[in-house]
């Protein structure tokens, strides 16, 4: 009787590690920061990072004024930092990392830091389609994240973006985004 409890148990044990499994290897992160930090020098992930100087905002502005007075213009000379990371799965286990574990863990720290779902009209040249999340402060976003698929059925790419922007700018510069994320990562 004792040997079947033991087994019973152990098989309950083991179920509970796989389902903390699908969370992505180890602890899961609860920022975007943390998710950055965790997966940016493990192997298969390509992080870039990139930050808005006095200098750089000082030439988007200039180019938004040459582009025009529109709401991609104006979001751009917004933006103070962007980072991406993404992953190809090169493995049967890697695939399996993207199929359950990233999206789980990327949902569940959105959902820890109150980031809202915003809802964009997908694109038919765009088979990439990326979810976006938004967190907004006053009435402005100050920070909005895409996930999704790159390039591959099986491989996974997190964009955030830092800045000021109306939910209007977001959804302009959501139009560009996966082309920027296509020649960023490559």
């Amino acid at each position: 009787m004792k040997l079947r409890h033991l087994s019973f148990l152990l098989a309950v044990v083991l179920a509970v590690l796989a389902g903390c499994r699908a969370s992505g290897p180890g602890k899961p992160a609860r920022t975007v920061a943390e998710f950055f930090n965790k997966y940016e020098n493990r192997p298969g992930f390509k992080a870039t990072d990139w930050n808005a100087g006095l200098t750089t905002r000082f030439l988007l502005g200039r180019i938004a004024k040459i582009g025009g007075d529109n709401d991609v213009s104006q979001a751009l000379t917004a933006i103070r930092s962007a980072k991406i990371i993404t992953f190809a799965p090169t493995t049967g286990s890697a695939r399996d990392l993207v199929a359950e574990g990233l999206d789980r863990e990327v949902e569940g720290l959105l959902a820890n830091e109150r980031y809202t779902p915003l809802p964009i009209s997908a694109s038919a040249d765009n088979p990439n389609q990326l979810r976006y999340s938004v967190r907004e402060q006053g009435g402005r976003v100050s920070e909005f994240v895409a996930v999704g698929k790159q390039e591959s059925a099986d491989s996974f790419v997190l964009v955030s973006v830092a800045g000021n922007f109306t939910r209007e700018q977001v959804s302009q510069l959501a139009k560009v985004l996966p082309n920027v994320v296509g020649e960023a990562t490559r």
